[in-house]
């Protein structure tokens, strides 16, 4: 009897502290009571996306990045994340040496990554045992369903590199970073347009190949291409085929292949410009130069020992540039862009020095 006494003294006692409380708060301004603050409300920003509008709170500190291009732009912003899908998978398992796996991003990368799938088809069950607070993929991910209910997901369209660098800077609180991002791109660009600006008066036209092997060989006539809007940007005037000349095209990414005896017909190109591919494992990448040598050698080895290919004007003028494509592609943002632009200017100027 003794105990039940105590526990509803102890009940009493308790009460009547909250009650006391309760007249306490409704005494500072005359109102019955003062709401706290909702924690989610502090912090918080709405982020625009390819799914919508998205409400980040804090400083997301484990972030799953899916697809190249979008850990491009985290690593420019100064974010390190926990996990990552690459689009190719050059390299199967956990990132532990990341500057040997993934091309020119790698040392960036200042931690080990967890290897969550590939870009479009990620593991759900590696990214929940991250248990993120951030997720960034590609627009036209089936899995975001899925995804948004494990964390915030952000989807992007692949090719709006400023459009989804502002966006992740919002989400991550880099927004002034971003836009001095954006400001040292654009007085770049700039300066190697003026560079380049002998060259492209002296040799406008280019004709632009994506070449896997030479019986695949695609043209992309839309400057939602990044390979292709680069090199108009600069001045050129891309070259296409007879009742093809799509440069304006409102199809989104519209890409049409040629079979290697339309070549002939497109030799008022001064310049061709090579992008060369290759998916295959990459074991250890070394370094950039050997990535390179991946992603080229075969598809330069196939072009000298093609007759129709040399019987070209540029061929024989020796104005025959190789690029992987991984790098106006994969990386559309300016990581990638500043790369590509750089390769452009090392063979592009050396190829004048080399013909005067």
């Amino acid at each position: 009897m003794k105990i039940v006494n105590a526990i509803k003294l102890l009940l009493l006692t308790v009460l009547t502290a909250l009650v006391i409380a309760i007249c306490s708060n409704g005494s500072n301004n005359g109102t019955s009571s003062v709401s706290p603050t909702p924690i989610k409300s502090i912090d918080c920003r709405t982020v625009k996306h390819q799914m919508g509008e998205t409400q980040i709170c804090g400083q997301p500190q484990r972030i799953v990045v899916l697809g190249p291009n979008l850990l491009e732009i985290l690593l420019l912003l100064g974010v390190q994340p926990i996990g990552f899908g690459n689009q190719i998978q050059f390299h199967r398992g956990d990132y532990d040496n990341p500057t040997q796996q993934i091309p020119y991003l790698g040392s960036l990368v200042t931690a080990e990554l967890s290897d969550v799938g590939q870009t479009y088809n990620p593991s759900i069950e590696a990214i929940l045992k991250l248990k993120p607070d951030l997720i960034l993929g590609p627009k036209g991910l089936r899995t975001y369903g899925i995804l948004a209910k494990i964390s915030p997901t952000l989807l992007f369209d692949w090719f709006d590199a400023e459009t989804n660098l502002k966006a992740i800077a919002k989400a991550t609180q880099q927004e002034a970073k971003a836009e001095q991002i954006i400001r040292q791109d654009q007085q770049r660009f700039a300066t190697v347009r003026k560079q380049l600006a002998l060259f492209v008066t002296a040799h406008p036209k280019i004709l632009l190949l994506e070449v896997f092997q030479m019986q695949q060989i695609t043209l992309t006539p839309n400057r939602q291409d990044k390979c292709s809007a680069i090199l108009e940007d600069l001045g050129f005037q891309l070259v296409y085929p007879q009742g093809q000349e799509l440069p304006q095209t409102k199809m989104r990414n519209a890409r049409f292949n040629i079979s290697l005896e339309i070549l002939p017909q497109l030799n008022q190109a001064d310049s061709v410009m090579i992008m060369g591919r290759n998916a295959t494992q990459l074991g250890q990448m070394q370094d950039e130069q050997n990535f390179e040598r991946h992603q080229l050698n075969r598809v330069k080895q196939l072009w000298a020992e093609n007759a129709i290919a040399q019987s070209l004007k540029a061929s024989k003028t020796g104005r025959v540039y190789f690029i992987p494509t991984y790098l106006c592609l994969g990386l559309p943002g300016a990581i990638g862009t500043n790369i590509y632009l750089h390769e452009l200017q090392k063979q592009l100027l050396s190829s004048t020095r080399g013909n005067s």
